[in-house]
């Protein structure tokens, strides 16, 4: 990785961390629109952001827990940040795959991911006589968030593919 990559892969785990930090009300707990999810979309036209939006999870779950904002703590710094990967990654893998030339598959890796792994989070701590009812009724809630930020971040992307910033 060279430093022109390694710089906008820490702006975007920077811009992440602080957008969600700015908006905690509401980034985290069961009802929640992280609106620095809608970078998730961004390996749609570059790759390495893969690891921005990891770091940037990460790091907003960590500080998060740190400052008792998050509900769901330390280990919302672990769940969260997998979720995080996988949808990112996940989004890249798929990103050609289209239908009527969008990339709909790619951008509900983000809701997806987000509504199994954090839904069965907050149903572990929340909920954990009742998982798989708390799976599906906080998972759906994530996922509602989640596919706002999606569609922010669709636009986003498109607005940031005409612009030559993420050229290598």
């Amino acid at each position: 990785m060279n430093m022109k990559t390694l710089t906008r892969v820490g702006m975007i785990a920077a811009i992440y961390t602080v957008v969600s930090l700015v908006l905690a009300p509401f980034t985290y707990g069961n009802v929640q629109v992280r609106i620095a999810e809608a970078l998730t979309l961004l390996p749609l036209i570059y790759k390495p952001s893969i690891w921005g939006v990891t770091l940037g999870c990460f790091l907003t779950n960590l500080i998060g827990a740190m400052l008792g904002v998050n509900p769901t703590g330390f280990l919302d710094a672990i769940v969260g940040t997998i979720a995080t990967f996988g949808a990112a990654y996940c989004t890249w893998v798929l990103k050609d795959k289209k239908v009527n030339g969008i990339p709909v598959l790619a951008c509900l890796m983000p809701v997806i991911f987000n509504f199994f792994f954090v839904g069965a989070e907050l149903a572990c701590l929340f909920m954990p006589n009742e998982i798989v009812l708390g799976t599906l009724i906080n998972g759906s809630f994530v996922a509602i968030g989640e596919l706002i930020s999606v569609v922010i971040g669709y636009f986003l992307v498109k607005a940031l593919d005409k612009t030559k910033l993420f050229v290598e």
